[in-house]
């Protein structure tokens, strides 16, 4: 997993309340386990009309075309539990995303994803959408846990002292357990003098 240590990058608007995660992978792109080549139905709904016509949506842009940070309303990644929508974020690039709030368990694959998280109060977010409506840039500082605008306002946010070390650091779930290599080769190493018959 890429480190989330500072990211300074184009914001892209996306002022809409309760994107759920079928409107940020609707279903049918579902059907793949790979992480890669996802970005193709992010958003698919919105960026398409029925007759697979562009509609213009703001990711397609060229003012957000190397964008990497979205700026959205409240309760963003309601709706059912799919890990297909944090991949699809980060298979487009988008490395952060700021909202008033997030749904439980989309926030939480963000993390084990690469992607941070922010939630920020209404006045904050809507400062930052203002960037965002104008293709600007913000500065997103994990370690310093803020949020600065191009006029050098700049807005905190909380976050859980192991799910910032984890994003700073790059580890997922896998490398936090290949961290215990040692220990798990040496229990192993154990169980097969003590218990050699589990090994048959």
């Amino acid at each position: 997993m890429q480190p989330f240590t500072q990211l300074t990058a184009v914001a892209a608007p996306l002022d809409m309340n309760n994107v759920d995660t079928d409107m940020i992978i609707p279903k049918q792109f579902l059907k793949t386990i790979k992480r890669t080549g996802l970005s193709r139905g992010l958003f698919y709904e919105m960026r398409y009309d029925e007759n697979g016509a562009s509609t213009g949506f703001v990711l397609d842009q060229p003012a957000y075309a190397e964008a990497q940070i979205l700026v959205a309303a409240d309760n963003f990644g309601c709706g059912s539990s799919r890990e297909h929508a944090p991949w699809a974020l980060l298979d487009r690039g988008i490395r952060c995303v700021i909202a008033e709030s997030f749904a439980d368990i989309f926030y939480n694959n963000c993390f084990k994803n690469g992607i941070l998280p922010v939630s920020l109060a209404h006045e904050p977010v809507r400062a930052c959408m203002a960037v965002a409506n104008a293709a600007g840039q913000l500065t997103v500082d994990l370690a310093a846990q803020t949020v600065t605008t191009p006029d050098g306002t700049a807005f905190t946010f909380d976050v859980d002292p192991f799910r910032k070390h984890c994003l700073q650091n790059g580890l997922d779930d896998v490398a936090l357990t290949l961290e215990k290599a040692d220990k798990i080769a040496a229990f192993e190493a154990e169980r097969a003098r003590t218990q050699p018959w589990l090994a048959r």
